[in-house]
């Protein structure tokens, strides 16, 4: 949700500029500096949400890795006392401890790839939320220099007109 209304106010800053006086025979247009100043404001004020919204993430990652790993070991807490029974009958020991075995190995290979599903799945989160991060610092950037270089542009045509106007005294 607030990275939709950081996009909103990208939008917003997008139509201020767009609509924005234009200055005659240029390219360039005039902006009420403090509205986008505060606009800009507001997004940075967004943005430690995003950075919460990654840690929520990290959080849920590690719950997820401790509850695969709490099952894991509960199946082969469960997979050793069926062993342990097993031992005790005389005749199936053998039997017993090849499917003991079968166990303690599919029990491991399940609480594996369940680590690594919670893995890949919070790195695919946590990425997605890097790239919309580098994404906004990339737009904030490139409208702080278009800003920039716009008053830049405006004051060196104020120089001029002032130049013009005094060589015409």
């Amino acid at each position: 949700m607030e990275m939709e209304s950081i996009m909103e106010m990208l939008d917003e800053l997008d139509d201020i500029i767009e609509n924005g006086r234009k200055a005659p025979f240029s390219n360039r247009v005039s902006l009420d500096k403090e509205e986008v100043l505060n606009l800009i404001e507001e997004m940075r004020s967004k943005l430690p949400n995003e950075i919460k919204q990654a840690q929520w993430v990290i959080e849920e990652r590690n719950k997820i890795l401790i509850d695969a790993q709490r099952e894991a070991d509960q199946i082969v807490k469960n997979a050793e006392e069926r062993l342990v029974r097993m031992i005790d009958e005389n005749e199936v020991t053998k039997r017993a401890y090849d499917q003991a075995a079968m166990i303690i190995e599919s029990a491991k290979k399940t609480a594996k790839e369940m680590r690594l599903g919670a893995v890949e799945y919070s790195e695919g989160i946590l990425a997605d939320v890097e790239t919309r991060l580098q994404e906004l610092k990339t737009v904030v950037y490139s409208e702080s220099m278009k800003t920039d270089e716009y008053f830049g542009q405006t004051l060196d045509v104020l120089a001029e007109n002032i130049q013009e106007l005094r060589m015409s005294k």
